[in-house]
């Protein structure tokens, strides 16, 4: 494999890098020295520089779009382990996510920040990214159909509504 082709399967491997490749944000020099020696990449830092730097003309441009969604903040839930009943529920309790016999449920010390809307995989990556930067600790997530779902501590849940409604107003587009 050319070290051109190298260089770009160490960016594909940290989106991170791409979108900042994207955005036009990245210190060619400095990303390629940090490549080789993270990624191990067995080259010139020059020659890793000038692939990075090809590759980013090749990029769409990072953008974002709003996403039309209500947020709303629901208190009082927990995530347990055991979520069936033998018919897939729990009696008494309203499920808002489920995976496996995981599922946060009505109940617990916990927050439950629900969107609903114009929300998908992009916008709960946008969303939970946000979430990690603002150091809110995430018990549980996930999106299906127009809901997407994030459990916080209590403490963190105003905290986390306007992460989230931040996050759905700038989602990437990536049209790669």
């Amino acid at each position: 494999m050319s070290l051109a082709a190298e260089t770009r399967e160490a960016v594909r491997a940290r989106p991170f890098l791409r979108d900042a490749l994207r955005a036009g944000l990245v210190n060619h020099s400095a990303a390629a020295t940090w490549l080789a020696e993270r990624a191990g990449l067995d080259g010139d830092s020059d020659a890793i520089a000038a692939a990075l730097r090809r590759f980013r003309e090749d990029l769409p441009a990072y953008e974002t779009d709003p996403r039309a969604a209500s947020v709303t903040m629901r208190s009082g839930v927990g995530v347990v382990d055991d979520a069936s009943d033998g018919d897939g529920n729990r009696a008494g309790e309203s499920l808002l996510l489920r995976v496996g016999d995981a599922a946060v449920v009505d109940g617990g010390d916990r927050t439950a920040i629900l969107a609903t809307g114009d929300v998908d995989v992009a916008a709960l990556a946008n969303a939970l990214g946000r979430l990690a930067a603002a150091d809110v600790d995430i018990a549980a997530a996930g999106v299906a159909g127009d809901a997407l779902v994030c459990v916080v501590s209590r403490r963190d849940g105003a905290n986390a509504v306007r992460v989230v409604e931040a996050a759905l107003d700038a989602v990437p587009v990536d049209e790669n």
